[in-house]
């Protein structure tokens, strides 16, 4: 088997792309994010979230939870001010196009008879960008209005169909990480707990070339998805490779990773500051058969399609037949002529690339990005990988689906948080019951 020696020129090749990643951070650091100029506010019976558009929306119900229709609602912010009637389904909608705080207001003298505001509900303040809707709850009912009895399981069985494909989009933004974090175990047995910081290195990133560059967000995402994956490339490079080569073990690599999470978390929190940067800067309304965004359906579309290529590529390609055969027997591949550490090395930029993409699309979905997003999003990852079974690229798919609805269908009865708690329980039972997960082998023979 021959051995490449890198030429010295190329040495240096890691040190400058690291290099180009740091500046490229720091530079977006430093831009601010671009403003909308104001203009106006219009007025409708529904908007749509656009780029450069939000959406203020509310609801106006009655004590039996009926909309109620005709009532006068203001609003002013910084685009101005606007007026609009509540329509039939007690509805208002103001597209602004200024990013920025609103009062919206209910005129309470254009209310039906018999009803009333509630105690300090006529205003209420709502900042374009969050996924907070303006609502007015009122006293009495309007001559007429009944309370429906199917109410109650009507409004369930919907809620429970929105948890349902909000936790299979989970599941497919888990997967994308996911894949990349069972391969590296597979292909090295090394538990990555810096994983989910390339998650987030992809959100920061999207909002540097999305939001304070201005880019188009297609051509921001492939910018992102190739400096993921370089990032990746000069982990291997820089760091895992050489301690390999000086044979340390798991362990002793496993603590370098959480010491590497955590120095990644700060770096993150001194570049782009401790709070939430937004990459969506517009309300986006559910809609569709699904109830969902118009974000959320193109991050499950360009889920579904890479996940699909990931998978061809793993069944059908030379080197995804190399990479299954590494994860599979690691001796025995180095000994019918695979070289492993150039498939190491491949599976380390394409794991980080996925990640890095994984970290966009959540970013769209939720509106913005933190330093400490990782944290909670390792623990599903890890959940997902090992119900699946770690080390399969198809069962951390498998996984991460049965993961992501899990999750969401929690917070039907539980507080929006212990959603990760859950996660928690179905490793313990996993690892319980059935320790090589649901694709994986009891045993590895070879």
């Amino acid at each position: 088997m021959r051995s490449h020696v890198a030429h010295p020129r190329w040495r240096v090749l890691p040190i400058l792309f690291a290099f180009a990643l740091v500046a490229i951070a720091l530079f977006g650091a430093a831009l601010p994010a671009q403003a909308i100029a104001p203009t106006s506010i219009e007025v409708g019976d529904s908007c749509t979230a656009t780029k450069t558009v939000g959406c203020l929306q509310g609801k106006v119900v009655d004590d039996n939870r009926n909309p109620v229709k005709g009532v006068t609602i203001s609003v002013a912010g910084p685009a101005g001010t606007a007026e609009a009637t509540t329509t039939k389904q007690g509805q208002f909608f103001f597209a602004v196009d200024t990013a920025g705080k609103y009062t919206v207001t209910l005129d309470a003298s254009t209310l039906p008879e018999g009803v009333t505001p509630k105690a300090a509900a006529t205003t209420v303040t709502v900042t374009l960008g969050q996924l907070t809707p303006a609502g007015f709850a009122l006293n009495g009912h309007p001559k007429g209005s009944e309370r429906a009895q199917s109410a109650g399981a009507s409004n369930w069985a919907e809620l429970l169909w929105n948890q349902i494909w909000e936790g299979v989009l989970l599941g497919l933004l888990i997967a994308l990480a996911a894949i990349g974090l069972s391969l590296i175990y597979g292909t090295t047995g090394l538990s990555n707990f810096a994983h989910a910081e390339q998650i987030t290195l992809g959100g920061f990133l999207a909002y540097v070339f999305a939001v304070q560059l201005g880019l188009n967000f297609v051509v921001a995402t492939i910018i992102v998805v190739i400096l993921s994956g370089i990032f990746g490339y000069l982990q291997d490079s820089l760091l895992w490779a050489p301690l390999r080569r000086r044979g340390l073990g798991l362990t002793q690599l496993m603590v370098v990773t959480i010491g590497l999470s955590l120095a990644l978390d700060y770096i993150y929190a001194l570049i782009w500051g401790p709070g939430v940067v937004k990459v969506s800067t517009g309300i986006e309304l559910q809609t569709g058969p699904l109830r969902l965004t118009p974000s959320a359906y193109w991050s499950m579309l360009i889920s579904i399609v890479v996940l699909v290529a990931v998978g061809l590529a793993l069944l059908y390609t030379r080197i995804g037949r190399a990479t299954r055969a590494v994860a599979d027997n690691r001796p025995l591949a180095a000994a019918s002529g695979i070289d492993v550490d150039r498939i190491i090395r491949i599976v380390w930029t394409v794991s980080a690339a996925l990640a890095g993409l994984s970290g966009v699309l959540y970013a769209l979905v939720n509106g913005g990005i933190s330093f400490l997003a990782g944290a909670p999003l390792l623990l599903l990852i890890f959940a997902a990988v090992t119900l699946g079974g770690i080390g399969t690229a198809f069962g951390a798919l498998v996984g991460s689906i049965i993961i992501g609805l899990i999750s969401s269908l929690s917070t039907l009865w539980l507080p929006p948080d212990l959603r990760y708690g859950v996660a928690l329980v179905i490793l313990i039972l996993t690892l319980l019951f059935r320790p090589q997960g649901i694709l994986g082998r009891r045993e590895r023979v070879g």
